[in-house]
């Protein structure tokens, strides 16, 4: 059974962030960028993992997805979009 996604958002964010953040005190509205520093690299490294982590294909996202990824909430309701059914 895959992990839930809010779960699986915030350890994979946790695990690539330079900042030593547990998994469950990521706040779901703050910047990725400024508060928690994520670099683009690491946005890749990120989203490489949680959609592995999820089964979901990377080439389901588009560039606006990409783009409007700021926040751990809107990681969650993009990728979410894209979970596969009965996952």
């Amino acid at each position: 059974m895959l992990p839930d996604i809010e779960t699986a958002v915030r350890e994979n964010l946790a695990a690539v962030l330079t900042a030593d953040v547990a998994p469950e005190d990521l706040q779901p509205d703050v910047g990725l960028t400024g508060t928690y520093g994520l670099t683009s690299l690491n946005k890749v490294l990120f989203l490489t993992s949680l959609c592995r982590d999820t089964g979901v294909d990377m080439a389901h996202f588009t560039e606006d997805d990409l783009a409007r990824m700021h926040t751990l909430r809107d990681c969650v309701e993009i990728l979410s979009r894209h979970v596969p059914a009965g996952a």
